[in-house]
């Protein structure tokens, strides 16, 4: 892949937005923490946690705001001058959707930091916030063909359903991967740099979604600093909430991203397929909170939390490489390859394990902020 010739001109703005949303979410998280102290949003210490000390959850707020500031400026501006055009007909209207929708993740998801509310209530603003997207335009209409990389496949009367589908298996793919400090704000870091590059590649050709894209990337990196370990506090899930969304929105903003997205977030995205399957196919809630997740097994074999971490990152760095040196259909192949790789190496490190994960006595609840 190579980039586009407006990559240059465009790198100064890329800069801008990155520092300045970093430098608001990292400005902005110490006021989301003293805020959910005084409010009462904070995780005590448990057998069933990884902090050591009260930490407050909902920085997911600071993320948001951080990105929903610097994106608007640079929508506005760019609507007057006419600098950025989707050659792919996008309208203000659908990056609305983002914004708006965007908006209304977080603010369901302080709702929940909050009040704790239960799984079917997260469940029902899921499907809302699909329901924003699909409104407004926003839709998954075709698919690339994992056979025959030059066609694709057109869903349809099936698109409305799709997309439901991708937002919110999205936001619960990031939900049930946030077990550990850092991890799922890592990881959507990674995958939204993968992303914008992408955005800015001949093949894709969308500069302005790149640059939001790489506007995220920023938020993320100025929440890292305060939800590395040890975290000082937790994304929560209205960070869940808005990162999840805004993921899912502007991988369907260019279609043919989708399935970069999910190579790129294959990692949280295959473990929560097989959490789930686990869990239905031992009576259990796909919702019920366990110790089956990939980052507990690695936990496991004696690997430090940060260790773990940082080994997640690393195979999300090498599936975003892949994202660039394979084609389509290449990396629908990568995609299956990988999920039968991680649930064979699930199974075998299951094995050795006398105790049995899905029980209730073993994992009652979260391990550091809303995990599931």
């Amino acid at each position: 892949m190579h980039l586009i010739p407006a990559f240059g001109t465009v790198l100064p703005l890329i800069v801008a937005g990155f520092a300045v949303a970093a430098l608001l979410a990292l400005l902005g998280t110490p006021i989301v923490i003293r805020l959910a102290h005084r409010i009462g949003a904070v995780d005590q210490p448990n057998h069933r946690r990884v902090n050591e000390a009260p930490t407050p959850r909902g920085g997911g707020i600071a993320v948001a705001f951080a990105f929903l500031v610097v994106a608007g400026v640079i929508l506005v501006m760019n609507e007057q001058s006419g600098q950025l055009v989707d050659p792919r007909g996008l309208d203000i209207t659908e990056f609305g959707a983002l914004l708006g929708g965007g908006l209304l993740a977080t603010v369901l998801g302080a709702l929940d930091d909050i009040l704790q509310l239960r799984a079917r209530w997260q469940l029902l603003g899921q499907l809302a916030l699909a329901g924003v997207a699909i409104v407004t335009g926003v839709t998954v209409t075709y698919l690339a063909n994992p056979f025959v990389g030059s066609v694709n496949i057109p869903l349809g009367g099936f698109a409305i359903g799709f997309t439901a589908l991708w937002i919110v298996g999205m936001i619960n793919s990031i939900n049930f991967i946030d077990g550990l400090d850092g991890l799922s704000s890592g990881i959507a870091l990674i995958a939204a740099v993968t992303l914008g590059l992408i955005s800015f590649t001949s093949v894709i050709n969308q500069p302005l979604v790149g640059l939001l894209c790489f506007v995220l990337a920023g938020a993320l990196l100025g929440f890292l600093r305060w939800n590395f370990h040890p975290a000082a506090v937790f994304i929560g899930t209205s960070g869940v909430m808005f990162v999840g969304y805004t993921l899912a929105i502007l991988a369907i903003l260019g279609t043919a991203k989708v399935a970069v997205a999910l190579l790129v977030l294959g990692v949280p995205i295959i473990d929560t397929f097989w959490i789930i399957v686990r869990r239905l196919a031992t009576g259990h809630s796909p919702f019920t909170p366990d110790r089956g997740h990939i980052h507990h097994r690695l936990l496991d074999l004696g690997l430090s939390h940060r260790q773990t971490v940082l080994v997640i990152y690393g195979i999300c760095i090498v599936l975003a490489t892949l994202s660039f040196v394979l084609s389509g259909t290449q990396q629908a192949y990568a995609f299956l390859g990988l999920a039968v790789a991680f649930g064979l190496g699930v199974f075998l490190l299951a094995r050795g394990d006398s105790s049995d994960a899905l029980d209730a006595d073993s994992y009652d609840g979260p391990t550091s902020s809303d995990a599931q």
